[in-house]
């Protein structure tokens, strides 16, 4: 990617907003290019200012952020999207995963994780944080597929390719699967495209969700 990342924060707080456009702004290489204080004018800010990375609030009134998720995804060129959450209290987390999210936050988390988050993602990284996953993958049977729905839509995969979706859902990098396999990272990558093509996902959040209700890892 040349230039800065580009974000637009989306959250019904202003204070909260606020907080997160002066530290993202203040970061190396990340500019925030827009607001927005729900999920309707998050697809209007996404339509004017075309951000590689948005930071989406789940809960917020008129349009959820989940909604505003599911419809960014259907965009030609949509952004990668990190959810904001408090996690303990919010249900919809697994739900705002599959819409096609890219990972999520902790509205608590560390400045400095949180714009590290954000390049992660601009790079092609989930953020699925290994302290948080395990509680997050508790949730997956009531708001995911069956164990055998999730088989089954394993099947027309090739065994280098269930490879690479244990390898995902483990949440290792494209570089580290490479080592691990013994492949090219170029190779990597053309793996995850014919994954996420076979599996009708959209991103690799949405393979390591799916490996889990397989019971993978």
């Amino acid at each position: 990617m040349t230039g800065p990342i580009r974000v637009v924060v989306v959250d019904d707080d202003p204070l909260v907003r606020g907080m997160l456009t002066l530290m993202l702004d203040g970061a190396d290489g990340i500019t925030v290019v827009g607001e927005a204080a729900d999920g309707g004018q998050a697809l209007t800010a996404v339509e004017r200012h075309a951000p590689d990375v948005v930071l989406m609030d789940i809960r917020m009134p008129n349009v959820s952020g989940i909604t505003a998720t599911e419809r960014l995804r259907r965009r030609p060129r949509p952004p990668e999207i990190i959810v904001l959450t408090t996690f303990d209290t919010d249900e919809h987390v697994v739900r705002a995963l599959w819409a096609g999210a890219s990972g999520f936050l902790l509205k608590d988390t560390p400045p400095e994780q949180i714009s590290q988050a954000v390049r992660n993602v601009a790079a092609g990284a989930p953020i699925l944080s290994p302290s948080v996953t395990r509680r997050l993958m508790q949730q997956v049977a009531s708001g995911g597929e069956s164990y055998e729905q999730a088989l089954a839509r394993l099947a027309p995969l090739t065994a280098r390719e269930r490879d690479v979706v244990l390898a995902i859902a483990q949440g290792r990098s494209n570089a580290e699967i490479a080592a691990d396999l013994l492949m090219s990272v170029t190779t990597v990558k053309a793996h995850v495209s014919h994954i996420l093509t076979k599996l009708d996902l959209t991103n690799r959040t949405q393979i390591a969700l799916l490996a889990h209700d397989a019971r993978l890892v």
